[in-house]
C-alpha cells in the first residue's frame, strides 16, 4: 500500500508484520528452499502468536475484523520471506473464506478458529492430474452412504498438503449433471484413508509441504459438507476473489524485495570508476521496474478497496481479481528478471537471494488459474459489462469524419 493512503492502523499492522518478518531466522527460509524443512509449521504458529492469521474473520473465531486492505498488507510483507511462507500464510484466508462464507456454526469453531490460533493447519484440494485449469472437469467422485460421504480421487500440487490437519476439497457428487452443477465441497480431515505423497522436485516454492492428496474411499461425516450439495461451484466461483488476490499481493512483496536488493547492489558496485547506477543501461531497468511495481500495486489495493466498498458487482469483482494476479504476477516476473540482469553474474549465484526469488515467482503465473485463464475471465466480464453498460460519457464513435457514412460500417 502507498504509505501516503493508509491509516495509522493500517501501519501498525504493517509495522506489526515487518517486526514478525525480521525474527524469522535465515537459515530456517535457506532450510526451506533446500528442502530440509517441509512445512514450515512454526512460522504459521508464531504468526498465531502473534494473532496476524485470518485478520479478515470475526473476533469471535480469532481473527481481528479486518479488510482486505489490511491483508494485502500483511501478504505483500509476508511475502519479503519468500513465496511459500506467503502461500501458506494465506491459505489461512482461503480455505478460511469457504468456510466463514459457507461454513456451518460448527464448522467456524472445528475448523476455522482452531486454524486461525495455529493449531490445526489447512491446504485447498483442488488441482487434479486430469484437471488443473479445467476445474469442473474433476474427477474425483463422493458417493453418499447413510451418515458419510465416501470420497475416491486424487488431487495434486497440492501446497501445504505435508503438514496439512484437514483439505478444503471439491469433489463429483451428481456424476451426470452438467460439469458446473455436479461438484460439491467438503471439510476432510487427515486420517488412514488420506494418504499425502511427496512426490515433487520444485524448480523454486520449495518447503511448502507440496504434494499429491489420495482419497481411498475415504469416509466423510456428511455434516463436512460445505454449503449445498452439488453448488460448489458458486463456492468456487466466491473463492476466486482470496485465491488470485492473495497471490496478487504476495508478488508485490517478491517483487520489491528483489528490486530493493538489485538498487542497493547498483550504489556500491563500479565499473569504469562509476556506480552502476550511473549507466543508463542500469538506472532504467530501476525505473522500469519501479514504475511496474507501482502500477501493480495501485491495481491491487484498488481491487481490495472495492471488494471492502461491497459496492461492486460480483462479475466486476471477478475481472478485477483476474486482472491483479495476471498483471502482478507477470510484473514480478519481469521485476526479478530485471534485479538480476543489474546485478550480472552474482545476481545468478546463490550468493544473493535474487536467484530464489526468480526461480519462486514464476510458479505463480501459473498456480491459483494460469494468467491465460486470467485473460478468459478478464475478456469475458468485461464484454458483459459493455453489454451492460448505459452511455455514462460521450460516445465517441460519431467523432469522425465520415462516422454517418452507414454503407461502410458492415458487420456481417
Amino acid at each position: 500500500m502507498f504509505d501516503f493512503l493508509m491509516t495509522d492502523e493500517q501501519k501498525a499492522l504493517q509495522e506489526e508484520v515487518r517486526d514478525f518478518t525480521r525474527s524469522i531466522d535465515r537459515q530456517y527460509l535457506l532450510d526451506m528452499d533446500a528442502e530440509k524443512i517441509q512445512y514450515p509449521k512454526e512460522i504459521l504458529v508464531e504468526a498465531a502468536a502473534r494473532n496476524l492469521l485470518g485478520l479478515r474473520f470475526p473476533k469471535e473465531y480469532g481473527g481481528r475484523g479486518l479488510g482486505w486492505v489490511e491483508e494485502c498488507i500483511a501478504i505483500e510483507e509476508m511475502a519479503t520471506l519468500g513465496i511459500p511462507p506467503a502461500c501458506l500464510y494465506s491459505l489461512v484466508s482461503i480455505v478460511g473464506e469457504c468456510i466463514n462464507e459457507f461454513g456451518t456454526e460448527e464448522h467456524k469453531q472445528k475448523y476455522l478458529a482452531p486454524t486461525i490460533a495455529g493449531k490445526l493447519f489447512c491446504s485447498e484440494a483442488l488441482t487434479e492430474p486430469r484437471g488443473g485449469s479445467d476445474f469442473f472437469g474433476a474427477t474425483t467422485t463422493a458417493k453418499r452412504e447413510d451418515d458419510h460421504y465416501v470420497l475416491h480421487g486424487q488431487k495434486r500440487f497440492i501446497v501445504g498438503a505435508e503438514g496439512s490437519d484437514y483439505f478444503m476439497a471439491y469433489a463429483r457428487t451428481a456424476p451426470d449433471a452438467p460439469p458446473r452443477d455436479s461438484l460439491s465441497c467438503f471439510l476432510v480431515d487427515r486420517d488412514d484413508d488420506v494418504e499425502v505423497k511427496h512426490v515433487y522436485g520444485l524448480m523454486g516454492a520449495r518447503g511448502g509441504g507440496t504434494g499429491r492428496v489420495l482419497f481411498r474411499d475415504t469416509r466423510v461425516p456428511a455434516g463436512n459438507l460445505v454449503g449445498v450439495e452439488n453448488e460448489g461451484g458458486r463456492i468456487f466461483y466466491r473463492m476466486m476473489i482470496p485465491e488470485r488476490l492473495t497471490s496478487a499481493a504476495g508478488a508485490l512483496g517478491g517483487a520489491r524485495a528483489a528490486i530493493e536488493v538489485a538498487s542497493r547492489y547498483s550504489t556500491r558496485r563500479r565499473a569504469f570508476g562509476t556506480p552502476i547506477k550511473d549507466f543508463q543501461a542500469v538506472s532504467f531497468k530501476i525505473a522500469e521496474s519501479v514504475t511496474e511495481l507501482d502500477a501493480a500495486r495501485a491495481l491491487v489495493y484498488a481491487t481490495a478497496s472495492a471488494i471492502d466498498s461491497g459496492k461492486v458487482s460480483a462479475g466486476r469483482l471477478r475481472r478485477m481479481v483476474s486482472e491483479s494476479k495476471k498483471f502482478s504476477t507477470e510484473m514480478s516476473w519481469h521485476v526479478v528478471n530485471h534485479a538480476m540482469q543489474v546485478m550480472g553474474g552474482i545476481g545468478y549465484t546463490n550468493v544473493y537471494p535474487i536467484e530464489r526469488g526468480l526461480r519462486d515467482c514464476r510458479l505463480i503465473m501459473i498456480w491459483t488459474g494460469t494468467n491465460e485463464i486470467m485473460n478468459l475471465i478478464i475478456q469475458h466480464e468485461y464484454y458483459k459489462e459493455m453489454a451492460e453498460m448505459k452511455a455514462a460519457g460521450r460516445d465517441t464513435e460519431w467523432d469522425a469524419v465520415e462516422a454517418f457514412n452507414e454503407e461502410e460500417k458492415i458487420y456481417e
